[in-house]
């Protein structure tokens, strides 16, 4: 393809045109050499004293000041807490009335507490329940049950108490210690309110305070209506 005279005319772009002539005209700087190293500023003598000899030189003229005479902070309380000591008659004052009327004794501090929650439930809620913020409306006692009984009862306590809309519910099922291994009723109303049929419809449900039966009882609090699958499904995931 030919070019136009106006395309011949144009001047081309040489950004390196005048780099030869910049060169020619360019004063080189003789090289000065290694540069010869300087010597170290002198030490300062402060520098070798002791640290324990600096400060005590600064805080020769320092006078201590009389704690009586100090100003309290803007809006400080006094602290008017006595300081806690517990004496050894304390300590058996303490125990006498944790054995004899229970003062003291913290259900969900042993190793008997349970409690247990459903989905997307608030831990929070569980121990409320401990601590009795819900009204119990119905109880059922298993005692001298065997299991398929109790589960009978069980079964049926539940679905009276969701067909009249109850919300907390208390179940007595004791604390197993006539067993010769592992607590059977206690184990098994955990395993049905967990993992069995009334799973759906439990909110939370933990071991009961001591005035209501302790670990050898089990607070449950119900929905109103039970989860759907979906909800379930997503507990899974």
């Amino acid at each position: 393809m030919k070019r136009s005279k106006r395309q011949k005319e144009a001047p081309l772009h040489r950004p390196f045109g005048e780099l030869k002539t910049l060169l020619k005209n360019r004063k080189l700087k003789k090289d000065p050499g290694p540069v010869a190293p300087q010597a170290p500023p002198p030490a300062d003598p402060a520098d070798s004293e002791d640290e324990e000899e600096i400060f005590q030189r600064a805080m020769a003229d320092v006078v201590p000041l009389h704690r009586g005479g100090c100003l309290p902070f803007p809006g400080a309380v006094p602290d008017k807490r006595e300081p806690l000591v517990c004496s050894a008659d304390e300590s058996f004052r303490r125990l006498e009335c944790l054995i004899r009327d229970g003062k003291g004794f913290v259900v969900s501090q042993t190793p008997e507490y349970m409690e247990g929650m459903g989905p997307s439930v608030c831990p929070e809620i569980a121990a409320r329940l401990h601590r009795g913020h819900f009204s119990i409306e119905a109880h059922i006692d298993l005692h001298g049950q065997t299991a398929a009984e109790a589960e009978e009862s069980f079964n049926h306590f539940l679905q009276e108490s969701t067909r009249l809309g109850r919300r907390a519910v208390l179940v007595i099922h004791g604390r197993g210690l006539s067993s010769p291994d592992m607590p059977v009723l206690k184990n098994r109303v955990q395993k049905w309110l967990s993992a069995g049929f009334w799973r759906k419809w439990v909110v939370a449900y933990c071991s009961a305070r001591l005035c209501d039966g302790g670990a050898g009882a089990t607070y449950v609090l119900l929905r109103s209506r039970p989860l759907t699958k979906k909800q379930r499904k997503t507990e899974k995931i």
